[in-house]
C-alpha cells in the first residue's frame, strides 16, 4: 500500500499565498507522476497540477502563473507552492501519485481563501 500525508493547508485571505506538501512512504517502487487536485463543494474533483519524475509539469489553466508544483524524489514528496490566492481556489485539495496504473489518494486538506 501507498500512503500519502498531506500538510499545509489553512485559511488565508484574497491574494495571500499558502505551501502544500504531500510525503508518499510505503509500497513505492516506480512513480509515474505525483499532483493536486481539488474539489470544491458541490463541484466535481479537478486536476490543479501535476509533474512527473523527470519534472514535465502540466497545469489547470486557472492557476497558470500563480501556482507552482515541484518534488523531491529522494524523498518522495510533492509540493504546491500557491500564489495570488483567490476565493475560487477554496477547496479540499488531495495529492495524487500515479504508479504502474494505479492512483493512490491522500486525505485531503482543506484551503479556504477568504475575499
Amino acid at each position: 500500500q501507498v500512503q500519502l500525508v498531506e500538510s499545509g493547508g489553512g485559511l488565508v485571505q484574497a491574494g495571500g499565498s499558502l505551501r502544500l506538501s504531500c510525503a508518499a512512504s510505503g509500497s513505492i517502487f516506480k512513480i509515474n507522476a505525483m499532483g493536486w487536485y481539488r474539489q470544491a463543494p458541490g463541484k466535481q474533483r479537478e486536476l490543479v497540477a501535476t509533474i512527473t519524475t523527470i519534472g514535465s509539469t502540466n497545469y489547470a489553466d486557472s492557476v497558470k502563473g500563480r501556482f507552482t508544483i515541484s518534488r523531491d524524489n529522494a524523498k518522495n514528496t510533492v509540493y504546491l507552492q500557491m500564489n495570488s490566492l483567490k476565493p475560487d481556489d477554496t477547496a479540499v485539495y488531495y495529492c495524487n501519485l500515479q504508479q504502474v496504473g494505479y492512483h493512490y489518494w491522500g486525505q485531503g486538506t482543506q484551503v479556504t481563501v477568504s475575499s
